[in-house]
Protein backbone atom coordinates (compact mmCIF):
# COMPACT_ATOMS: atom_id res chain seq x y z
CA UNK A 1 0.00 0.00 0.00
CA UNK A 2 2.50 2.45 0.94
CA UNK A 3 4.73 1.49 -2.46
CA UNK A 4 1.45 2.24 -4.29
CA UNK A 5 0.96 5.81 -2.71
CA UNK A 6 4.75 6.58 -3.37
CA UNK A 7 4.38 5.44 -7.09
CA UNK A 8 1.16 7.95 -7.29
CA UNK A 9 3.07 10.16 -5.75
CA UNK A 10 6.13 9.58 -8.39
CA UNK A 11 4.32 9.62 -11.28
CA UNK A 12 2.45 13.42 -10.54
CA UNK A 13 5.92 14.83 -10.27
CA UNK A 14 7.16 13.39 -13.37
CA UNK A 15 3.73 14.20 -14.79
CA UNK A 16 4.50 18.23 -13.86
CA UNK A 17 7.95 17.90 -15.42
CA UNK A 18 6.55 16.85 -18.60
CA UNK A 19 4.09 19.34 -18.46
CA UNK A 20 6.06 22.65 -18.03
CA UNK A 21 9.39 23.94 -19.14
CA UNK A 22 11.12 25.80 -16.17
CA UNK A 23 14.27 27.61 -16.42
CA UNK A 24 16.23 30.67 -14.23
CA UNK A 25 15.11 34.05 -13.91
CA UNK A 26 16.09 36.94 -12.22
CA UNK A 27 15.40 40.81 -11.59
CA UNK A 28 17.69 43.49 -10.66
CA UNK A 29 15.73 45.50 -7.76
CA UNK A 30 17.64 47.87 -5.23
CA UNK A 31 21.21 47.57 -6.07
CA UNK A 32 21.28 43.91 -6.39
CA UNK A 33 19.54 40.95 -7.92
CA UNK A 34 16.84 38.77 -6.93
CA UNK A 35 16.91 34.89 -8.47
CA UNK A 36 13.77 32.80 -9.39
CA UNK A 37 12.23 29.85 -11.21
CA UNK A 38 10.01 30.56 -14.51
CA UNK A 39 7.52 27.70 -14.93
CA UNK A 40 5.09 27.61 -18.07
CA UNK A 41 3.55 25.31 -19.78
CA UNK A 42 4.15 23.20 -22.71
CA UNK A 43 2.28 22.56 -25.65
CA UNK A 44 -0.11 25.70 -24.98
CA UNK A 45 0.13 28.13 -28.42
CA UNK A 46 -0.64 31.81 -27.78
CA UNK A 47 -0.59 33.86 -24.65
CA UNK A 48 -0.74 32.49 -21.25
CA UNK A 49 -1.69 33.60 -17.41
CA UNK A 50 1.19 34.15 -15.40
CA UNK A 51 1.12 34.40 -11.40
CA UNK A 52 3.72 35.75 -9.26
CA UNK A 53 4.39 33.74 -6.31
CA UNK A 54 5.82 35.16 -3.12
CA UNK A 55 6.50 33.24 -0.36
CA UNK A 56 5.68 34.17 3.72
CA UNK A 57 7.92 35.62 6.19
CA UNK A 58 11.16 34.87 7.51
CA UNK A 59 13.73 32.71 5.64
CA UNK A 60 11.36 30.88 3.30
CA UNK A 61 12.33 30.96 -0.08
CA UNK A 62 10.80 30.64 -3.45
CA UNK A 63 9.90 27.21 -3.00
CA UNK A 64 8.00 27.69 0.03
CA UNK A 65 10.89 26.40 2.72
CA UNK A 66 12.96 27.74 5.80
CA UNK A 67 16.20 26.58 6.62
CA UNK A 68 14.13 27.15 10.10
CA UNK A 69 12.72 23.99 9.70
CA UNK A 70 14.71 20.34 9.18
CA UNK A 71 13.31 19.53 5.83
CA UNK A 72 11.73 21.11 3.02
CA UNK A 73 7.70 21.27 2.25
CA UNK A 74 7.81 22.16 -1.30
CA UNK A 75 4.13 24.24 -1.07
CA UNK A 76 4.81 26.65 -3.48
CA UNK A 77 7.07 24.83 -5.86
CA UNK A 78 3.59 22.05 -5.84
CA UNK A 79 1.50 25.35 -6.06
CA UNK A 80 3.50 26.24 -9.66
CA UNK A 81 3.49 22.55 -11.01
CA UNK A 82 -0.03 22.26 -10.39
CA UNK A 83 -1.34 25.43 -12.03
CA UNK A 84 1.41 24.39 -14.75
CA UNK A 85 -0.57 21.08 -15.43
CA UNK A 86 -3.52 24.05 -15.77
CA UNK A 87 -1.84 26.12 -18.86
CA UNK A 88 -1.04 28.80 -16.25
CA UNK A 89 2.68 30.08 -16.52
CA UNK A 90 4.30 31.06 -12.86
CA UNK A 91 7.26 33.13 -11.75
CA UNK A 92 8.45 32.49 -8.03
CA UNK A 93 11.54 33.94 -6.59
CA UNK A 94 13.83 33.99 -3.57
CA UNK A 95 13.11 37.65 -1.25
CA UNK A 96 16.10 39.66 -0.96
CA UNK A 97 18.49 38.36 1.64
CA UNK A 98 17.16 35.10 1.35
CA UNK A 99 18.33 31.77 -0.36
CA UNK A 100 20.15 32.15 -3.85
CA UNK A 101 19.33 36.23 -3.19
CA UNK A 102 20.76 36.04 0.04
CA UNK A 103 23.54 39.10 -1.13
CA UNK A 104 26.32 40.98 0.74
CA UNK A 105 24.76 44.00 -0.47
CA UNK A 106 21.27 43.43 1.62
CA UNK A 107 21.79 42.74 5.53
CA UNK A 108 19.06 42.02 7.88
CA UNK A 109 19.36 45.70 9.45
CA UNK A 110 18.51 47.45 6.31
CA UNK A 111 15.58 45.17 5.52
CA UNK A 112 12.24 46.63 5.00
CA UNK A 113 8.94 45.57 3.96
CA UNK A 114 8.17 48.14 1.83
CA UNK A 115 11.41 46.78 0.11
CA UNK A 116 9.47 43.50 -1.04
CA UNK A 117 6.55 45.21 -2.01
CA UNK A 118 8.52 47.53 -4.08
CA UNK A 119 10.42 44.16 -5.84
CA UNK A 120 7.34 42.20 -6.15
CA UNK A 121 5.75 45.77 -7.90
CA UNK A 122 9.07 45.54 -10.08
CA UNK A 123 8.44 41.46 -10.92
CA UNK A 124 4.55 42.49 -11.72
CA UNK A 125 5.85 45.66 -14.20
CA UNK A 126 8.06 43.22 -16.08
CA UNK A 127 5.90 40.60 -16.86
CA UNK A 128 3.21 42.69 -17.98
CA UNK A 129 5.44 44.10 -20.62
CA UNK A 130 6.00 40.11 -21.33
CA UNK A 131 4.30 39.58 -24.63
CA UNK A 132 4.02 36.10 -23.78
CA UNK A 133 1.82 36.58 -21.07
CA UNK A 134 -2.16 37.28 -21.59
CA UNK A 135 -2.75 38.48 -17.38
CA UNK A 136 -0.53 39.15 -14.99
CA UNK A 137 -2.17 37.89 -11.58
CA UNK A 138 0.16 37.88 -8.06
CA UNK A 139 -0.36 35.45 -5.30
CA UNK A 140 0.80 35.67 -1.68
CA UNK A 141 1.46 33.49 0.71
CA UNK A 142 1.02 34.25 4.87
CA UNK A 143 3.26 37.65 5.00
CA UNK A 144 3.31 37.25 1.32
CA UNK A 145 -0.25 38.08 1.25
CA UNK A 146 -0.31 41.47 2.99
CA UNK A 147 3.09 41.96 -0.12
CA UNK A 148 1.16 40.71 -2.26
CA UNK A 149 -2.29 43.24 -1.79
CA UNK A 150 0.08 46.37 -1.81
CA UNK A 151 2.18 45.18 -4.29
CA UNK A 152 -0.84 44.46 -6.54
CA UNK A 153 -1.73 48.08 -6.49
CA UNK A 154 1.90 49.66 -6.83
CA UNK A 155 2.60 46.94 -10.12
CA UNK A 156 -1.22 47.00 -11.61
CA UNK A 157 -1.38 43.49 -11.77
CA UNK A 158 -4.98 41.93 -13.19
CA UNK A 159 -5.90 40.28 -10.02
CA UNK A 160 -4.85 39.61 -6.77
CA UNK A 161 -5.13 36.14 -4.95
CA UNK A 162 -4.44 36.30 -1.39
CA UNK A 163 -3.25 32.92 0.55
CA UNK A 164 -3.66 32.18 4.34
CA UNK A 165 -3.08 35.88 5.12
CA UNK A 166 -3.65 37.76 7.96
CA UNK A 167 -6.56 39.94 8.69
CA UNK A 168 -4.89 42.14 11.28
CA UNK A 169 -1.67 44.29 11.58
CA UNK A 170 1.68 42.56 13.12
CA UNK A 171 0.80 44.10 16.47
CA UNK A 172 -2.28 42.57 16.95
CA UNK A 173 -1.64 39.35 15.27
CA UNK A 174 1.73 39.10 17.40
CA UNK A 175 -0.79 39.92 21.25
CA UNK A 176 -2.60 37.30 20.24
CA UNK A 177 -0.46 34.78 19.65
CA UNK A 178 1.70 35.68 22.64
CA UNK A 179 -1.03 36.16 25.21
CA UNK A 180 -1.23 32.71 26.49
CA UNK A 181 2.71 31.36 25.62
CA UNK A 182 4.47 34.42 27.75
CA UNK A 183 3.90 34.61 31.61
CA UNK A 184 2.39 38.19 32.92
CA UNK A 185 5.55 39.97 33.10
CA UNK A 186 6.85 38.92 29.71
CA UNK A 187 4.09 39.78 27.99
CA UNK A 188 3.69 43.05 29.70
CA UNK A 189 7.48 43.55 27.93
CA UNK A 190 6.52 42.42 24.65
CA UNK A 191 3.92 44.90 24.93
CA UNK A 192 5.76 48.01 25.76
CA UNK A 193 8.45 46.82 23.02
CA UNK A 194 5.60 46.84 20.49
CA UNK A 195 4.37 50.03 21.73
CA UNK A 196 7.72 51.16 20.42
CA UNK A 197 8.40 49.78 17.23
CA UNK A 198 4.54 51.07 16.50
CA UNK A 199 5.90 54.65 16.76
CA UNK A 200 9.19 53.80 14.86
CA UNK A 201 11.22 53.51 17.58
CA UNK A 202 13.76 50.78 18.12
CA UNK A 203 14.71 49.87 21.63
CA UNK A 204 17.94 47.97 23.35
CA UNK A 205 15.58 47.00 26.48
CA UNK A 206 14.52 43.53 24.93
CA UNK A 207 14.57 40.70 27.80
CA UNK A 208 16.64 37.30 26.58
CA UNK A 209 13.21 35.34 26.22
CA UNK A 210 12.34 37.50 23.80
CA UNK A 211 15.35 38.38 21.63
CA UNK A 212 14.66 35.93 18.82
CA UNK A 213 11.39 37.92 18.29
CA UNK A 214 12.71 41.79 19.04
CA UNK A 215 16.30 41.73 18.47
CA UNK A 216 18.00 44.59 17.37
CA UNK A 217 18.69 43.70 13.48
CA UNK A 218 15.27 42.97 13.08
CA UNK A 219 13.42 45.74 14.66
CA UNK A 220 13.35 48.42 11.68
CA UNK A 221 11.93 45.49 9.38
CA UNK A 222 9.12 45.13 12.22
CA UNK A 223 8.68 48.79 12.46
CA UNK A 224 7.88 49.02 9.00
CA UNK A 225 6.07 46.57 9.00
CA UNK A 226 3.56 47.95 11.25
CA UNK A 227 2.93 50.62 9.46
CA UNK A 228 0.69 48.46 6.84
CA UNK A 229 -2.77 46.92 7.96
CA UNK A 230 -4.03 44.20 6.01
CA UNK A 231 -7.63 45.17 6.10
CA UNK A 232 -6.79 48.85 4.50
CA UNK A 233 -4.86 47.78 1.51
CA UNK A 234 -7.09 44.51 0.57
CA UNK A 235 -10.03 47.35 0.55
CA UNK A 236 -7.84 50.24 -1.71
CA UNK A 237 -7.83 47.27 -4.34
CA UNK A 238 -9.71 47.65 -7.56
CA UNK A 239 -9.21 44.42 -9.45
CA UNK A 240 -10.63 40.74 -8.77
CA UNK A 241 -9.27 39.92 -5.25
CA UNK A 242 -9.54 36.36 -4.18
CA UNK A 243 -8.69 34.82 -0.40
CA UNK A 244 -8.05 31.54 0.16
CA UNK A 245 -7.72 30.27 3.66
CA UNK A 246 -7.53 26.90 5.28
CA UNK A 247 -9.68 25.38 7.97
CA UNK A 248 -6.64 23.40 9.71
CA UNK A 249 -3.99 25.86 9.57
CA UNK A 250 -2.71 26.46 13.14
CA UNK A 251 -0.70 29.87 12.37
CA UNK A 252 -3.04 31.83 10.59
CA UNK A 253 -7.08 31.42 11.70
CA UNK A 254 -9.91 31.12 9.52
CA UNK A 255 -11.44 34.35 11.24
CA UNK A 256 -8.54 36.33 9.63
CA UNK A 257 -9.70 35.49 6.16
CA UNK A 258 -13.18 36.39 7.39
CA UNK A 259 -11.81 39.72 8.66
CA UNK A 260 -10.16 40.30 5.27
CA UNK A 261 -13.44 39.43 3.00
CA UNK A 262 -15.14 42.18 5.27
CA UNK A 263 -12.88 44.78 4.64
CA UNK A 264 -13.39 43.56 0.46
CA UNK A 265 -16.89 42.65 0.17
CA UNK A 266 -16.52 42.05 -3.85
CA UNK A 267 -13.29 39.41 -3.40
CA UNK A 268 -14.07 36.19 -3.58
CA UNK A 269 -13.48 33.89 0.01
CA UNK A 270 -12.57 30.35 -0.44
CA UNK A 271 -12.47 27.98 2.64
CA UNK A 272 -10.62 24.79 1.88
CA UNK A 273 -11.33 22.05 4.54
CA UNK A 274 -8.80 20.52 5.79
CA UNK A 275 -6.12 22.32 4.77
CA UNK A 276 -3.34 23.84 6.96
CA UNK A 277 -0.93 26.59 6.96
CA UNK A 278 1.37 24.70 4.36
CA UNK A 279 -1.09 23.99 1.69
CA UNK A 280 -1.83 20.44 2.51
CA UNK A 281 -4.57 18.59 3.34
CA UNK A 282 -3.89 16.97 6.91
CA UNK A 283 -7.54 17.42 8.54
CA UNK A 284 -7.23 16.61 12.02
CA UNK A 285 -4.14 14.44 12.49
CA UNK A 286 -1.84 15.83 14.55
CA UNK A 287 1.28 13.57 13.16
CA UNK A 288 0.32 14.54 9.47
CA UNK A 289 -0.17 18.19 10.55
CA UNK A 290 3.37 18.28 12.00
CA UNK A 291 4.96 16.33 9.23
CA UNK A 292 3.15 18.18 6.15
CA UNK A 293 5.74 21.26 7.58
CA UNK A 294 9.10 19.04 6.61
CA UNK A 295 8.49 16.84 4.21
CA UNK A 296 7.37 16.75 0.45
CA UNK A 297 5.84 13.34 -0.20
CA UNK A 298 2.09 15.24 0.65
CA UNK A 299 1.02 17.69 -1.99
CA UNK A 300 -0.77 20.79 -2.12
CA UNK A 301 -4.29 21.08 -1.78
CA UNK A 302 -5.82 20.20 -4.98
CA UNK A 303 -8.65 22.26 -3.89
CA UNK A 304 -6.29 24.87 -3.69
CA UNK A 305 -5.10 24.76 -7.20
CA UNK A 306 -8.65 24.37 -9.06
CA UNK A 307 -9.43 27.55 -7.13
CA UNK A 308 -6.73 29.36 -7.99
CA UNK A 309 -7.06 28.18 -11.84
CA UNK A 310 -10.59 29.15 -11.86
CA UNK A 311 -10.13 32.56 -10.62
CA UNK A 312 -7.27 33.38 -13.22
CA UNK A 313 -8.88 31.78 -15.99
CA UNK A 314 -12.34 33.57 -14.99
CA UNK A 315 -13.56 36.24 -17.51
CA UNK A 316 -12.08 39.65 -17.16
Amino acid sequence: MRFKFMLSLLMVSLSAAAAAAQRPVSLDVGGGTVYGTELTPDGVTGKVPVVLLHSGSGPTDRDGNSKMLPGPNDSLKMLAEGLARQGIASIRYDKRAIAASALPVWKEENLRLDDYIGDAAAWLKKLRGDARFSRVIMAGHSEGALIASEACAQGGADACVLIAGTGRPLDELLREQLKDKLPPPLMAESDRILGDLKQGKTTDKVPQPLMSLYRPDVQPYLISTLQHDPRVAIAALKMPVLILQGTKDIQVPEEDAKLLSAAAPKAKLVIIDGMNHVLKIVGDDQALQQQSYVSPILPVAPQLIDAVTTFVKAPK
